[in-house]
């Protein structure tokens, strides 16, 4: 008896109130009611790479013979990968994300994920499914990093990778391949960019400020526009690579280097010479303004500008500037080196 109290008790709590149900557009039907699990307050949680992130999930009674089932959806094969499943007092780690993950689990009604060393890849959708037989429930949140979206070709120039090179080069680069809604952003922020590039689900796309002939014609919106889906082993194009938040710093070194003097440059002082995705991480998180080209670790000469000036390019917005691909023997440039923490 004292048990039914309990749970009308924190049903009457955590119900809505009944006035919500008429801000309904009139012909909506009604979402089916969560009877055990808690509707987040925040549908997104917002991150950063090597942070820890947890994902609510609160039941708000306790079923008999339930479990609760954490999984991914992959937005490369539309797929959901489990993460962890528990009873309420085992569980059971699955997939990659194992290490990494744990049930925050602060009190008994408690299915929380919580996530440590957030990795690049840990961004996307997830779900968290109450199992209880024919009354199954699921709540789904979105993990989101705070990140960067840059472009990229390889030395030989443009529309060169198929989706698998383009995928291995933005990991190689300390990066991967944007989402759509990465790239959707990072356009709304003022990515403009004529050449089209793969992103992570295996469509091409290209993102537009300033229309004008080369992209399409002055005469299409700005926007992000669309090849959509192409073949991932014979179709070629460039890549749209996503980085967040570096474990570590970037910085730069003053000469006049050709290339492997420069890696050795940064190895004598016991860093790395940086990635492409490391000098964008810092320009855009650590506000790293240099108006010196410098080597990077797949032979191209860039420089981040926080604050643009005339003797720096002359260009309006702040950025990463490139002088693309010079002979490897050019004694010409510094290096930008990366020391982890």
């Amino acid at each position: 008896m004292h048990g039914l109290l309990l749970l009308g008790c924190l049903w009457l709590l955590t119900t809505p109130p009944t006035s919500s149900i008429f801000q309904r557009p009139t012909g909506t039907p009604a979402p089916p009611r969560l009877q055990y699990l808690l509707e987040p307050l925040h549908s997104t949680v917002h991150t950063q790479r090597g942070a820890t992130a947890t994902l609510p999930c609160v039941l708000r009674a306790l079923p008999r013979n339930y479990r609760v089932k954490w999984s991914k959806v992959e937005p490369a094969n539309y797929r959901e990968s489990i993460i962890i499943i528990t009873n309420g007092l085992y569980h059971k780690n699955y997939g990659p994300l194992s290490p990494r993950v744990r049930l925050r689990h602060s009190h008994r009604y408690d299915a929380s994920l919580t996530i440590t060393d957030v990795a690049l890849e840990d961004e996307g959708r997830y779900r968290c499914q109450l199992v209880n037989g024919l009354e199954d429930e699921s709540v789904s949140l979105t993990l989101h990093l705070e990140g960067i979206v840059f472009p990229y070709q390889p030395s030989n120039g443009r529309y060169k990778f198929n989706y698998h090179e383009a995928k291995r080069a933005c990991e190689q680069q300390d990066s991967r391949l944007a989402t759509y809604q990465q790239l959707y952003k990072a356009w709304t922020e003022g990515l403009d960019w004529c050449n089209a590039g793969w992103i992570l689900d295996g469509t091409v796309h290209y993102p537009i400020i300033n229309s004008r002939e080369p992209c399409g014609g002055r005469l299409l919106l700005p926007g992000v526009r669309t090849y959509g889906a192409r073949d991932k082993q014979k179709d070629r194009f460039d890549a749209f690579c996503f980085t967040s938040a570096l474990q570590g710093s970037v910085y730069f070194i003053r000469g006049h280097l050709n290339f492997k003097e420069a890696g050795q440059a940064c190895r004598n002082h016991g860093a790395a010479i940086a990635k492409v995705g490391q000098l964008y991480s810092a320009w855009k998180f650590s506000q790293l303004d240099r108006c010196d080209g410098g080597w990077l670790a797949d032979g191209s000469v860039r420089y981040p500008i926080t604050t643009p000036r005339e003797r720096c390019g002359g260009l309006p917005d702040p950025g990463v500037r490139s002088f693309g691909f010079p002979s490897k023997e050019m004694r010409t440039y510094g290096t930008y080196c990366f020391v982890g923490k």
